[in-house]
């Protein structure tokens, strides 16, 4: 396994042990909101607080894009385009967090020279932990993992991350939904892409998303045998936000709907 992996697996850890107390009280949870249907914790900060010292720790020289921290420059950084960047999102689903609901993740990616080479994705409530290394494979729990073997899209389960404003008289989604056997929104973006990974969910499409909702996952899905594009059919996705993935065979099929 990849010394970087290593570590990364061990900040997601530290970070799932601080999760995994605070839920044993969410009553006490100190609440607030980013903006309309977007809410943090102390434990959001908490646990990115404690990825982002395991990984500095161990690469003071590294770069930093988290989401509630933001950018931030390794030791001696010059420049816009640091060689290395950690990609942090320490609770994708919050709000299902602050519930109860046990679905929600930490993803971890690395960022090399513009390419993600290293990707985590832990859900410390079922202590499942996914990880890739480009060009390595996909695993679960130390098991690879592929993208489901679905042929039919008229029996595919997609998952969505999509607002009301862009399904609202969008017939490509409408078209797109009704024609698979059911759709799911998780409200975690990081699992729907591991999901996909592992062959629980057979794709994905969702819009308004951050590179921090998509780096670790994207990885997961290219290195268990999918593909991941933008609407378009092209790699911009991490900068536009709207994305698809899914199996091979049902990849075009997705696409077609949009195009």
């Amino acid at each position: 396994m990849h010394p970087m992996l290593n570590t990364a697996i061990k900040a997601a850890r530290r970070a799932g042990s601080i999760i995994n107390r605070a839920s044993l009280d969410l009553e006490r949870l100190q609440v607030a909101r980013k903006g309309p249907k977007d809410y943090v914790t102390e434990v959001d900060h908490a646990a990115e607080e404690a990825i982002i010292d395991t990984l500095r720790t161990a690469y003071p020289a590294h770069s930093f894009l988290a989401e509630e921290s933001g950018s931030v420059a390794g030791e001696n950084a010059s420049g816009d385009d640091p060689e290395y960047q950690w990609i942090i999102d320490p609770i994708d689903g919050t709000t299902n967090f602050i519930h109860g609901l046990p679905l929600f993740a930490i993803s971890i990616a690395l960022k090399h020279r513009g390419q993600i080479t290293q990707a985590v994705v832990y859900d410390p409530s079922r202590n499942e932990l996914f990880t890739a290394s480009r060009g390595g494979g996909a695993f679960l729990n130390d098991r690879r993992i592929r993208v489901s073997g679905q042929l039919r899209y008229h029996d595919a389960l997609l998952a969505a991350h999509l607002s009301s404003a862009a399904m609202n008289g969008n017939a490509s989604f409408t078209d797109m939904f009704a024609d698979c056997t059911a759709v799911r929104r998780l409200g975690s973006t990081v699992l729907d892409l591991a999901y996909v990974a592992a062959g629980r969910l057979d794709g994905f499409c969702g819009v308004g998303l951050k590179p921090w909702d998509l780096a670790a996952g994207g990885l997961l899905v290219l290195e268990a045998g999918g593909l991941i594009a933008d609407f378009e059919g092209e790699q911009q996705w991490m900068k536009t936000g709207a994305v698809i993935a899914a199996t091979p065979k049902l990849f075009p099929q997705m696409l077609g709907y949009l195009k």
